[in-house]
C-alpha cells in the first residue's frame, strides 16, 4: 500500500523476482480498460511476465463498488494460494483496501430522486455548502472529508436524508472481513512531502508527453461518457475532460491535474498513517530492500 507515485509497481516488481507471486491490482481506476496512461497501469510486457489480476476487466461506462473488489480478490487469493503461489496485492485505493480487511457495513441505497435532489443541492450551493450542512448533522463524518470531496459528501448525505441516522453511526456496525489468514501489510510512506510532490508532477508532465490528452479525448468522443461516471472522475481524467469541455485551458487542465492528485496522496497518508498493523517503509529504506534483493539474488546465482 501507498500513495501515487510512492514505487509501489516496482517494488512490487522486485518482489516478484524473488517469490513465486501473482498480482491483484487494488486500483479503482485501473479496472478500466482504455485508461491506461492516466492509470499508470503495468505495461504489457509487464504483465505478461508476471501475472496481474483486477486490471481491464470494466469498461468506463460500468461501475464498480469496493464490496465486488472485496469479493473478487477474496476469490482470487484463494485461487492463488490454491496454485501455491502468493497473492501480492498492490495499490492505492484504500476504500478498498478496507473492504477487504475489515469488511464494509451495510448502507441503505439511495433512489434515483434523491441522488437528484442533492446534486440539484450542490449545483445552486456548491458542495462546500453540502458539506457544511453534513457537519451539523454528523461532525465526525464531515472531520473526514473535504468540503470540495463530492462523491463521499453525496454518499454521507444520501445515507443522511434516507434514514435519518448519521452515517458515522452506520459505519460503527459490526463488519466482517472479506478474508482469513497471514498477513502481511507492508506501506510505504515518503517521509520527504516536497520530493513526492515532484515526483506527482513529473509524473503527470510525462503522462501528458505520453499521450494522455489523446486517451481521455478518444473517450469523451465515444458519446456514451459524462463526466459523472466514476471513471470519468479519476484523477487527471476529470480535469482533462473538462478542458475538452470547454471549461478551461490545457496549461490550468495539467495544473488542477497536478494539484488534485496531490490532494489525494495527502488523503492516501493520512488513511496510511491512522492504520495499525502495518509495516511501515520509508522511500529511502524501499530502495535499501531493493539493495538487499538484489544481492541476495546474485548470491544465489554465484552458489
Amino acid at each position: 500500500m501507498g500513495p501515487t507515485a510512492s514505487g509501489k509497481t516496482q517494488l512490487s516488481v522486485d518482489l516478484a523476482a524473488h517469490w513465486p507471486v501473482e498480482i491483484i491490482s487494488v486500483d479503482s481506476a485501473q479496472i478500466y480498460r482504455g485508461m491506461d496512461i492516466g492509470t499508470a497501469k503495468p505495461a504489457p510486457a509487464l504483465r505478461a511476465a508476471i501475472p496481474h489480476h483486477l486490471i481491464d476487466i470494466l469498461d468506463p461506462a460500468q461501475s464498480y463498488s469496493a464490496a465486488r473488489f472485496a469479493a473478487d480478490a477474496a476469490a482470487l487469493i484463494a485461487q492463488i494460494r490454491a496454485r501455491g503461489r502468493l497473492p501480492l496485492l498492490v495499490g492505492g485505493t484504500m476504500l478498498y483496501f478496507r473492504a477487504l480487511f475489515d469488511g464494509l457495513s451495510e448502507l441503505p441505497s439511495a433512489t434515483p430522486a434523491l441522488r437528484a435532489r442533492l446534486k440539484a443541492e450542490a449545483q445552486a450551493n456548491g458542495w462546500p455548502a453540502l458539506h457544511a450542512r453534513l457537519a451539523a448533522a454528523d461532525p465526525e463524518t464531515a472531520a473526514r472529508l473535504h468540503p470540495n470531496d463530492s462523491q463521499r459528501i453525496q454518499r454521507a448525505l444520501e445515507i443522511l436524508d434516507a434514514t435519518g441516522v448519521a452515517p458515522s453511526r452506520w459505519y460503527a456496525r459490526p463488519r466482517a472481513p472479506a478474508i482469513d489468514g497471514a498477513l502481511l501489510r507492508i506501506a510505504l510512506l515518503p517521509q520527504d512531502r516536497a520530493e513526492l510532490h515532484r515526483r506527482i508532477d513529473q509524473r503527470f508532465d510525462d503522462m501528458i508527453e505520453q499521450g494522455l490528452l489523446d486517451e481521455v479525448r478518444r473517450l469523451h468522443a465515444r458519446g456514451d461518457l459524462h463526466a459523472e461516471l466514476p471513471s470519468m472522475r479519476a484523477v487527471g481524467y476529470r480535469q482533462l475532460w473538462a478542458h475538452l469541455d470547454g471549461a478551461y485551458g490545457l496549461d490550468e487542465a495539467i495544473a488542477r491535474g497536478k494539484a488534485a492528485t496531490r490532494q489525494y496522496a495527502k488523503r492516501q497518508l493520512t488513511w496510511l498513517r491512522g492504520e495499525k498493523g502495518l509495516l511501515q517503509i520509508e522511500a529511502g529504506a524501499v530502495d535499501a530492500v531493493r539493495r538487499v534483493l538484489r544481492a541476495a539474488e546474485r548470491a544465489a546465482g554465484d552458489a
